[in-house]
């Protein structure tokens, strides 16, 4: 185990002398070891806090091809499609479609937009194909990673340039408007590493007609997507300990999008995104080193199809001006055009320093500063061309101390300076005890904080008339907001047993929170509310009975007890009861198979969500690889959804059964 955890290690931190020895086999034999905790590689076991690892195999196994439906593999996670491509996710509830309450990490960048708190999924220039893995963390962690780690923390971790030599091409080509292409090349000269790929990826979610309230007349979704981007990575070995990392993507974008019970909603969204980061690291071993990181990322979403609306002075709403879309005709009594485009621009710029060292035999450090500049822009959402910005500032520092073989005992702690909230404190103290071998007691209590976003605290949304008569105003500022405040005790336990292949990880966990934000009155104005507490347990499991045989399962079970008077709809956000189970089984002679089973009790999505009612999704995939002409070749056809149509977010959102195939070449 320790010849294990120390190889791992220094793949981490010294990726080129360690590539060959590593497999994919090191992740799932014995116990994983994690990096995304206290930023310290240690055993699973050895976290401080709960993580679930999602690994490559098993995300070719479970047939997703939108990173999103890969957290249906991670227990208490709820995930639904919303519209006008956004992801609604939610851990133990508090689910709504802007995933506001989650840090969201590429590579150590972070991609939660501070506009509005939206985790722009849709707009991420990587490919499936190119995640090593990804490693969740239940439970706040902002005493690592500041604010907004506030009910997890999502690390996706690509494929280092080293193990994607060669080229590789992908296809997809199935039911309901799903396609996809995907090209990547890489390659090496001397010290430098190096992966291009170039994709292009079109959806369309749901049913397009969908019945609704004992309608005749079906209501129409606008949800085909067309999505391209290409990202690159360099990797250069500047000498035995130091090694310098580039990355770049872009991302465009055609969205369809409406609702024609919405007929004043825009009808398409054209998306630009761009990023480049720069990593340097010196690594000494895997207990010694440091790191220095910059990026810069820029998201712009604009409406060009934005339908004429004018205002139902009878009604007191807005409408689609007669001759646009009267169904049926209204009277308007002004006569003049409003103005309402939409417009999103996002910009960030971030410089990070972190620093690991192995102080004394049996204690280790992890410290670290990061300062970021955030811009936001709408004409829409904050009345104004001008941009808002603001800058926060965070150091951090995780200290472990092994007090005796067998007992762990962690710290750590977040200073943050928020540019609306002030200076916030946010600690963490676990203790990992080992009962016996293989069998490990966790306790963890910790403190997070979730700054409010721009909109919720400067958020103005009006209409006027095109002389400049103000006719409605939907959103105002808000007061100065507090940040929501959660206290997290959890004990957990994870267990080896050998004799069976197995491992298992369950926690219990009692959350409270404080300050919670939302919104009320005409106009909307955000503000804090009441405490409230989320209970329950997580439970999640990994048994190979036998060789050829793989089972990954998760069960969780939460219950939110709140005042209604906070929000009437908080308690139902919470599904009581989730479920899911993804079997992989080697057939032989090239041939897999693998089937996931998820299951999500009914519940109450946030914001514009719908209660959805408890469903069964039942998926299942069967490939073949093989080698032609000396290429490594895979053939897989997909069938999701295989039982019956379910509801996402909204019960006009019915996911309904489809096919897909694939076909993959490597030379």
């Amino acid at each position: 185990m320790v010849a294990r955890t120390l190889l791992l290690g220094t793949a981490v931190t010294c990726p080129r002398a360690a590539q060959a020895a590593i497999t994919e086999a090191d992740f799932l034999d014995e116990m994983p070891v994690v990096l995304s905790v206290s930023r310290m590689s240690q055993p699973l076991n050895e976290a401080p806090a709960a993580v679930t690892v999602i690994d490559s195999d098993m995300i070719r196994a479970s047939g997703f091809r939108d990173i999103p439906d890969l957290l249906r593999l991670v227990p208490g996670f709820s995930v639904a499609y919303t519209r006008d491509n956004t992801w609604a996710i939610g851990y133990h509830g508090m689910a709504d479609a802007f995933s506001r309450r989650f840090q969201v990490l590429v590579d150590g960048r972070s991609i939660y937009g501070s506009a509005y708190g939206a985790v722009n999924w849709g707009e991420l220039a990587l490919s499936i194909d190119d995640i090593e893995r990804i490693e969740v963390v239940r439970g706040p962690n902002a005493a690592t990673y500041g604010a907004n780690a506030f009910l997890a923390v999502i690390n996706i971790i690509s494929k280092d340039p080293g193990q994607t030599p060669g080229a590789f091409a992908s296809a997809q080509y199935g039911e309901q408007g799903m396609s996809g292409l995907t090209a990547r090349y890489g390659g090496d000269a001397g010290d430098l590493r190096y992966r291009l790929t170039l994709s292009a990826q079109t959806r369309d979610r749901f049913e397009t007609d969908v019945l609704e309230d004992g309608n005749t007349l079906p209501v129409k979704l606008g949800e085909e997507t067309q999505t391209y981007f290409l990202n690159g990575r360099a990797d250069y070995r500047v000498s035995a300990t130091d090694e310098f990392s580039a990355q770049f993507g872009l991302t465009e974008g055609d969205w369809q999008a409406g609702h024609s019970k919405f007929p004043e909603e825009p009808g398409g969204q054209a998306v630009s995104a761009q990023y480049v980061q720069f990593k340097y690291r010196r690594a000494h071993n895997a207990d010694d080193e440091w790191m220095v990181q910059a990026y810069f990322s820029r998201n712009n979403l604009e409406s060009p199809n934005q339908p004429e609306l004018c205002f139902d002075m009878a009604e007191l709403e807005v409408v689609v001006c007669p001759g646009g879309v009267p169904s049926p005709p209204r009277y308007v009594a002004t006569g003049e055009r409003l103005e309402a485009g939409i417009d999103q621009l996002q910009q960030r710029f971030n410089l990070e320093f972190q620093q690991n060292k192995r102080l004394a035999p049996n204690w280790r450090m992890s410290l670290g500063a990061e300062i970021r500049h955030e811009t936001v822009g709408s004409q829409r959402y904050f009345d104004t061309q001008d941009k808002l910005d603001g800058t926060l500032g965070r150091a951090y520092a995780n200290l472990e101390w092994r007090a005796r073989p067998g007992l762990l005992l962690q710290g750590g702690a977040m200073l943050e300076h928020h540019y609306f909230t002030g200076t916030d404190v946010s600690p963490r103290v676990a203790l990992n005890y080992t009962l016996a071998e293989g069998h490990t007691l966790r306790l963890n209590v910790s403190q997070a904080y979730r700054s409010p976003t721009f909109f919720e605290q400067e958020g103005k949304l009006n209409y006027y008339t095109t002389s400049g008569l103000q006719v409605q105003q939907v959103i105002a500022p808000s007061a100065p907001l507090q940040p929501e405040r959660i206290l997290s005790r959890e004990i957990g336990y994870v267990g080896q047993y050998p004799a069976f292949d197995l491992q298992l990880d369950a926690k219990l966990f009692y959350d409270t929170i404080s300050d919670y934000i939302n919104s009320s009155g005409s106009p909307g104005r955000y503000t804090n509310r009441d405490d409230y507490t989320v209970r329950g347990g997580d439970l999640q499991l990994n048994w190979q009975p036998v060789t050829a045989l793989r089972l990954s399962a998760q069960y969780a079970r939460a219950c939110i007890e709140a005042d209604p008077g906070i929000d009437r709809d908080l308690a139902r956000s919470a599904p009581r009861n989730t479920f899911s189970l993804l079997a992989r089984y080697d057939l032989g002679q090239g041939w897999a198979a693998s089937a996931g089973v998820y299951r999500s009790g009914r519940m109450k999505w946030l914001s514009e969500g719908d209660v959805t009612q408890a469903f069964t999704r039942w998926d299942a995939r069967l490939a073949r690889r093989w080698k032609w002409l000396g290429n490594e070749v895979e053939a897989a056809l997909v069938g999701q959804n295989l039982g019956e149509d379910y509801e996402e977010f909204r019960d006009t959102n019915i996911y309904s059964r489809r096919v897909y195939g694939s076909l993959s070449f490597g030379w």
